[in-house]
C-alpha cells in the first residue's frame, strides 16, 4: 500500500489517495511504463488520480 498526494486541477486542493500497489509499481510507472501495465489491479479512478491528480468528485464537477 502506498499513499499518493496530488494537488486536483480543478479545485487546487492537495489531495491524499491509499493505492493497492507497490513502490516497485510506482517506479515503473515513473520509468515510463504505462500504468495499465505498472499496476493492472488499480480502477481507472485511482489510475486517473495518480495520473492526473483529478479524483472522482472533479470529474463529477467538470461534466456536470
Amino acid at each position: 500500500m502506498i499513499i499518493v498526494q496530488r494537488t486536483s486541477p480543478v479545485t487546487g486542493k492537495d489531495n491524499q489517495m491509499a493505492i493497492n500497489a507497490t513502490n516497485e509499481q510506482y517506479i515503473a510507472w515513473i520509468d515510463g511504463t504505462l500504468i495499465q501495465d505498472a499496476m493492472p489491479q488499480l480502477s481507472a479512478d485511482e489510475r486517473e488520480f495518480i495520473i492526473s491528480g483529478c479524483t472522482s468528485k472533479d470529474w463529477e464537477q467538470l461534466n456536470g
